[in-house]
């Protein structure tokens, strides 16, 4: 079955609300690998601005019967952050989800889709917005137009980076990350890693999306997350957990720089054409 185009974009927002407590955020925090006590220690506890990819979770949309598209064909592409307000560490969070864009690359060539979820509190407050970029493999020539889709924001290649963030990855980094609500079998089976073409399991895109989030706010924000605005990447290759993450980052005018990610053990850029703007 094709996809609707119509029926998508059209559809009722799916809207989650979550009760989360700083024991939650905590356990974000070490998902990701932070031991900073501002992110990890109940007393001084701040959120991560990141923490915004696990508020208001749908789940994975896509295996939904009623999308009609091919689910096993489906990649996370590219993810986007935009924060409004500093997250609080508790509270009810309300996440809508709405499909915002499709794009028709051509049969055979697959579709893209935006999916935004707008994150408020119980009391109105909109906190984040976040923006999903996924690849339809198989859902391409269904009429719509390929015009309009979002543009990777390119990473200087002619000078070298003005800074550079080493942060290691645990060997338990899925398995903790995965407790924040992405519950995917890929990240923690063995037999499902290697149906999948890997020799074992591969950490979340969005864990790592977390760290790199980390080795910014550590270069260009002095560890503050209320400077954090937004963070766009795109997701190039899988981590392996354990690994070890380097991201390099150039300046690019007050409060807005590029980075790119890489697994440094593999030599393999991870995550690409990244982007990000804060308070200078």
């Amino acid at each position: 079955m094709a996809i609707d185009p119509e029926h998508l974009l059209n559809r009722d927002p799916i809207v989650i609300t979550q009760a989360w407590g700083a024991r939650d955020t905590i356990l974000y925090a070490l998902g990701v690998g932070s031991e900073d006590l501002d992110f990890v220690f109940e007393e001084r506890l701040h959120a991560l601005p990141t923490m915004a990819v696990v508020l208001g979770y749908p789940g994975f949309i896509w295996r939904n019967p009623e999308m009609g598209a091919d689910w096993t064909k489906i990649l996370h592409g590219e993810q986007s952050i935009i924060i409004h307000q500093p997250l609080p560490v508790e509270g009810t969070f309300i996440g809508e989800n709405r499909i915002t864009a499709l794009f028709d690359k051509g049969a055979g060539k697959g579709a893209i889709a935006l999916v935004k979820r707008s994150i408020k509190g119980a009391d109105g407050t909109h906190y984040a917005d976040c923006v999903a970029t996924t690849f339809l493999r198989g859902d391409g020539g269904f009429g719509g137009s390929p015009e309009g889709a979002p543009v990777p924001h390119p990473v200087p290649e002619e000078r070298e980076p003005d800074a550079s963030v080493t942060l290691m990855t645990a060997a338990n980094a899925a398995m903790i990350y995965r407790l924040s609500g992405d519950s995917n079998p890929l990240h923690i089976d063995p037999d499902v890693a290697k149906a999948g073409g890997f020799d074992r399991p591969i950490l979340h895109g969005l864990a790592t999306y977390g760290v790199v989030g980390r080795a910014l706010l550590a270069a260009l924000m002095g560890n503050d997350p209320a400077k954090m605005r937004r963070m766009d990447a795109r997701f190039s290759k899988p981590v392996f957990p354990g690994e070890t993450i380097r991201t390099d980052i150039w300046h690019e005018a007050p409060g807005k720089a590029a980075f790119r990610a890489t697994a440094v053990e593999r030599d393999v850029v991870v995550m690409n054409n990244g982007y990000v703007e804060f308070a200078a």
